[in-house]
């Protein structure tokens, strides 16, 4: 937001890395942005003593020296939010990447030159505009419909509008009047502080879930649209893998990635094959309705900070126009690693593992801004947060998992024992959880499964009982447990190999909608029933396992498809056949 008062001026004293101190010759607010040097690279202040400022740099201060001015800009750190957003590739600072070459030169401003975009008013001169209510639609032909929208803040009637045709994102197509008689322009794109949320109407229940296509997800651990989600792993779980994978097949109108932090060879896997990947909803490109916000690790530590608040600006931005918005976090354990780097430049005192006392609070402030809301101008909205945690060494009890989980709802931990095994999604099915349980079940019994709480619940009774049995079984052999618990280690093994196995390039199985999710469920209860009967008659459990149609189950998922759900049928039938063939011969045996 910015500010009529004069800049205030400071000159550097002291300079350690990405931060600095200055004398100031004027007034300073915290966060308030600043240029810093004579290359004015971006900075922010985050503390003010007496007449001294301290600075974060966003850029390399590689030159910097003591003497060199410091400038404020009188407004809060903040990005320029508008049409052209969608599509394109930045940095942690909203700065584009396309066209700047191997790297981005310091100094450089958040310009993404002067784009034009075909508007059509949605308001007239008379009308009285509400603080972010749409007074204009923007149709791109790359890109997604949208809407412009009045500022938070701003309200008033318009005086002057354009008419329909293509415009710079920065220049004033209208003008409102507010109370006092002041008249304000309006744009296309509007500037707003990173660090603080942008205002809604009121946060409201959800409604139902941010549908993913992954079954371990969605039927086990659901997240709810507008709600929280961590995904903590070790190196080589498939954290960037399946994040992609939701990005790409969640039901979500825009997707914010942002790669905070991570190494620059796997986000350079992931800006090129995003642009060539198919939205499989429009069968257009994906980017279509993405943005990408990279900042590797060998940019500026103290613009990694900042990425994870740029990243969920964007999306407030869309989510006030009425769109489910997903954002996807890579990793939360590189943010909060920056955190550490400028809290010890700082002279702070630590706490856990050498982070700042006040990380749990960051990452709250994080967190709590996903939210199904509605908004100023009474849409409906979502924003939901996934953020990709990586402790050391898989210890999901340091710091940074530890708080995340304070403040998500869904816990989705990723295992290295089953990503060496190649099973995908490597989720852990005794570590996660959801506690959007209950507020979900309404959206499965819609879709004609009032049922699912108690399959999931069966489904992970026998995942626990599989844990349980398996270490007895390493020590007096799985031959000598009774045949009963060998059903349940036969059922477990179906339910992880059936269902929650899913590869995410099977070009049948990568994506399961709501239907083929409840007729798996559903075949394999009946299995577990049928066969739980078949053991009651003295039925072995490794003739159960023997059945032809065993092979069937458990490859299911790649061999039916969503345009053969019939197909559950006619397996349902092959499966009492079979059952009741071997039911007649253990009688016979037994006679």
């Amino acid at each position: 937001m910015r500010s009529n008062a004069p800049v205030a001026e400071a000159t550097i004293t002291w300079i350690s890395g990405p931060v600095l101190r200055a004398m100031t010759h004027g007034s300073f607010r915290i966060h308030e942005a600043a240029l810093v040097g004579r290359r004015r690279l971006l900075g922010e202040v985050i503390r003010i003593n007496g007449n001294e400022a301290v600075v974060q740099v966003y850029e390399d201060t590689t030159g910097l020296r003591p003497g060199d001015p410091l400038t404020g800009t009188g407004s809060q750190l903040s990005v320029r939010l508008g049409p052209g957003l969608l599509g394109n590739i930045y940095d942690g600072l909203l700065r584009p990447l396309a066209g700047m070459g191997p790297y981005v030169r310091p100094g450089i401003n958040q310009s993404r030159g002067d784009r034009t975009f075909p508007f059509i008013p949605l308001a007239k001169p008379g009308d009285h505009l509400l603080p972010g209510a749409a007074f204009g639609a923007i149709h791109r032909t790359d890109a997604r419909p949208q809407h412009c929208l009045v500022p938070p803040g701003l309200e008033g009637e318009v005086v002057r509008i354009a008419d329909a045709g293509h415009y710079s994102e920065k220049l004033a197509i209208g003008s409102l009047r507010d109370e006092a008689g002041d008249t304000h322009p309006i744009s296309m794109s509007h500037h707003w502080p990173v660090r603080r949320p942008r205002p809604v109407s009121s946060r409201i229940p959800v409604e139902g879930p941010l549908f993913t296509g992954q079954r371990v997800l969605d039927s086990i651990f659901p997240i709810a649209c507008g709600g929280r989600a961590a995904m903590p792993g070790g190196f080589g779980t498939g954290k960037t893998v399946l994040q992609e994978t939701l990005a790409k097949w969640c039901d979500a109108d825009v997707i914010i990635y942002v790669g905070c932090g991570e190494r620059g060879n796997e986000m350079a896997g992931v800006l090129h094959e995003f642009p060539s990947l198919e939205d499989p909803r429009t069968g257009r490109p994906l980017m279509e309705r993405t943005v990408i916000i990279a900042n590797t690790s060998n940019m500026p530590v103290s613009a990694r900070e900042a990425s994870i608040y740029t990243a969920v600006t964007v999306g407030e931005y869309f989510r006030d126009q009425g769109m489910r918005v997903a954002l996807m976090a890579d990793s939360t354990s590189r943010w909060a690693e920056a955190l550490r780097d400028i809290s010890g430049r700082l002279g702070e005192l630590p706490s856990e593992a050498g982070y700042p006392a006040y990380l749990s609070s960051r990452q709250a402030d994080f967190y709590e801004r996903a939210a199904h809301v509605r908004t100023l101008c009474r849409h409906i909205g979502s924003l939901s947060i996934i953020g990709a945690v990586s402790p050391p060494s898989a210890d999901f009890s340091e710091p940074v998992t530890t708080h995340t989980k304070r403040y998500v709802r869904s816990f989705w931990a990723l295992d290295a024992g089953r990503a060496q095994a190649r099973f995908y999604p490597a989720i852990d099915p005794l570590q996660s959880y959801s506690e959007d349980i209950d507020a979900l079940s309404e959206f499965w019994n819609q879709n004609g499964n009032p049922q699912w709480p108690e399959q999931r619940r069966r489904f992970l009774s026998l995942l626990e009982d599989q844990d349980r049995l398996e270490r007895m079984a390493r020590i007096v052999g799985k031959d000598s447990l009774p045949q009963r618990q060998q059903h349940i280690l036969l059922c477990a093994d179906l339910v992880n190999e059936a269902f929650l196995r899913q590869s995410a390039f099977s070009p049948v199985d990568r994506f399961c909608t709501p239907a083929r999710q409840i007729a798996m469920m559903k075949l394999i209860i009946y299995f577990i029933e049928q066969s739980e009967k078949a053991i009651a008659q003295k039925v072995r459990v490794e003739d159960i396992s023997a059945l032809p149609v065993m092979r069937r189950l458990r490859r299911m998922g790649e061999e039916i498809g969503e345009d053969d759900l019939d197909k559950f049928d006619e397996l349902r039938l092959e499966l009492d056949q079979e059952c009741t063939e071997l039911t007649k011969r253990a009688a016979q045996n037994v006679g």
